[in-house]
């Protein structure tokens, strides 16, 4: 039986921080806003076409739309392209256990999408706001942000980004491409989730929104290619002509913002999106931290949403964080609050990786440690820097020898994943959990 519905703090505060910036965008965008409405009732009978890219698109604010179809602009122009519905003959979990989040605009706290009418499915998408076209600024761009405010860091062709979780509380996911990558950053603030995504999918490139719904108590997205769902911490299409696909995890890693621009001093960091919004983060709402106590209520079986007590997993408590690390096919699992600081070595599918941590597991990253043909073993030594036992090479939390005989070597990333347990025991019900 499902266990959970409570009404959690944590959403409510996020909810109104959210409710705040859709009126302060809702005023700029409602002339575009009313433009598309009249263009998209002109091209009612037309056949759905498909959503552009990242790279065309833009940030959207909830607008009331005349048919269950979403309006999507295409870079600076206003020719309306048409989400299609989902197609809810074909899924692979129950239907009445995706459960639309209403915001209070309905006398129910949530409607499973078993029986939820097309206005109301189409009123709620993407009423949690989606970043595209995202801008980024300097290391100084968001005055409220302080060292021990965590980010997601993601690097590519020589260069870092950081997203600053208070920002992914509010607005989940970032649809950009980075060094010729469509990528897509997500983070779901109820599973503590965040998980960099491959956007291409058998050749085609998707482009994500917010269903405002939850599977197990985990974010739900679309795709505006196929109107499919997909389930966040899993990458997996649950509903929709694309069920049963996975999107790829891609190389990131979690840690305080101070620790990061240390290792990053040029990482150019989100602060809003191209369109005259290039600066919105740096307001005081996404300062706002969440209210603590929030993963004790999870370890104690208080979800915010509804979780079938069938699927969790009591191997770890429900809300240890874990790190995944994905490769040769093979998924582990790293409990990081019995790892602590330290350097854990171990095989996955085959391959011989090592997971940094410190500062309690707050820093976390997972490398390949084969370098040049040759298997290293690492020892955390201490302020942020791990020997490895054959060289006595000191390396940094980017993966970096910075002195000893391998100065210079690099590491290779390897995928992760960093969330609650339970998220990821119902994401893989197969996964393997590391052990000394």
């Amino acid at each position: 039986m499902p266990t959970g519905g409570i009404e959690s703090i944590d959403r409510n505060q996020i909810s109104s921080q959210r409710l705040l910036l859709n009126q302060l965008m809702n005023n700029r965008w409602a002339a575009f806003a009313a433009g598309l409405l009249v263009l998209a009732v002109a091209c009612g009978g037309s056949s759905p076409t498909p959503v552009p890219e990242a790279s065309d698109s833009k940030l959207q604010p909830p607008v009331e739309k005349p048919t269950a179809t979403s309006i999507v602009p295409e870079g600076s122009s206003i020719v309306p392209k048409i989400v299609p519905d989902v197609d809810r003959s074909i899924y692979s979990v129950p239907l009445e256990d995706i459960l639309f989040d209403t915001f209070g605009t309905t006398r129910a706290r949530f409607v499973p999408l078993s029986e939820i009418s097309d206005e109301l499915q189409t009123d709620l998408r993407d009423a949690i706001i989606p970043v595209d076209l995202p801008a980024y600024g300097g290391a100084d761009a968001l005055p409220w942000l302080d060292d021990e405010d965590l980010v997601l860091g993601y690097e590519a062709g020589g260069e870092a980004f950081a997203y600053p979780i208070n920002i992914l509380n509010i607005h989940e996911m970032v649809n950009d491409t980075i060094g010729g990558v469509p990528l897509l950053v997500t983070y779901c603030p109820l599973c503590f989730s965040g998980v960099v995504f491959s956007r291409e999918v058998d050749g085609q490139t998707l482009t994500f929104g917010n269903t405002s719904a939850l599977y197990q108590s985990d974010l739900v997205m679309y795709d505006h290619q196929t109107g499919s769902y997909w389930f966040q911490v899993g990458g997996e299409a649950v509903v929709g002509t694309l069920t049963g696909a996975r999107l790829e995890p891609l190389p990131s890693a979690t840690m305080p913002w101070g620790e990061w621009r240390a290792l990053y001093p040029d990482t150019l960091l989100i602060t809003g999106a191209d369109g005259g919004l290039e600066t919105l983060f740096a307001g005081a709402v996404y300062g706002n931290g969440i209210v603590s106590g929030y993963q004790d209520r999870v370890n104690n079986g208080q979800f915010a949403f509804p979780v079938d007590e069938d699927k969790l997993d009591g191997r770890l408590a429900t809300g240890e964080i874990v790190l995944t690390v994905e490769t040769g096919g093979a998924v582990t699992a790293f409990p990081l609050g019995e790892i602590g600081d330290g350097a854990v070595n171990a095989e996955v599918g085959g391959e011989a990786i090592v997971v940094f941590t410190t500062a309690g597991g707050r820093s976390v990253g997972a490398f390949f440690r084969t370098v040049e043909d040759q298997t290293l073993s690492f020892d955390y030594q201490g302020d942020g820097l791990f020997t490895d036992r054959e060289t006595g090479s000191a390396w940094d939390f980017a993966g970096r020898a910075v002195k000893g005989p391998l100065a210079g070597g690099l590491l290779e990333r390897v995928s992760t994943r960093r969330s609650f347990w339970f998220a990821v025991a119902i994401s893989f019900p197969d996964v393997e959990i590391h052990s000394p």
